[in-house]
């Protein structure tokens, strides 16, 4: 195998490795995500195992005097020849710099909608602690202490008292 072949198989399935697919899989939601994510992680694995199976392997290596004895020294010598003679290109990445930037730039973009999510979540979480308090209470709170918790309502009746409006 090329050292090419060899270093990609090594990153593929280093990568594997660090993926937290269990961590990744509690933070969804519904079931078509859960369906989409099982997919998607079936789809990787079957890539890595291929890479693995199908690049990481030597070819073995020919028996040219095998070859010798059957078909003849002169021609067995010409396509050995040739068969040293070929040169596998190596790969060279030209794709990866160009989206580099752009994978950075969506990755930024990624950390600051996270960082709205999480305070969105935690102000979502003190509103539903303040509505199951404020339900607990309801059957035995006075409107002068709803009114103190809330006093822009305060304001609003009072205003409405005040001009004489009385919704009809």
């Amino acid at each position: 195998m090329s050292g090419t072949g060899k270093k990609v198989v090594d990153v593929a399935f280093k990568a594997g490795r660090n993926i937290d697919w269990e961590g990744m899989a509690k933070l969804l939601v519904s079931d078509e995500a859960r369906r989409e994510f099982a997919n998607l992680r079936r789809a990787f694995d079957d890539v890595n195992s291929q890479l693995e199976t199908k690049f990481s392997q030597e070819p073995e290596p020919i028996d040219w005097e095998y070859y010798r004895k059957g078909i003849g020294t002169r021609l067995v010598d010409m396509y050995k020849e040739h068969y040293e003679s070929i040169e596998v290109p190596k790969f060279v990445d030209t794709v990866t710099p160009q989206y580099k930037s752009k994978f950075d730039a969506l990755l930024v973009e990624l950390k600051e909608a996270e960082e709205k999510s999480w305070k969105e979540s935690e102000r979502l979480e003190k509103e539903i602690a303040e509505v199951q308090e404020l339900k607990k209470k309801l059957s035995t709170m006075t409107a002068d202490e709803y009114f103190e918790k809330h006093p822009e309502l305060k304001k609003k009746f009072d205003d409405e008292i005040r001009n004489d409006y009385w919704g009809y």
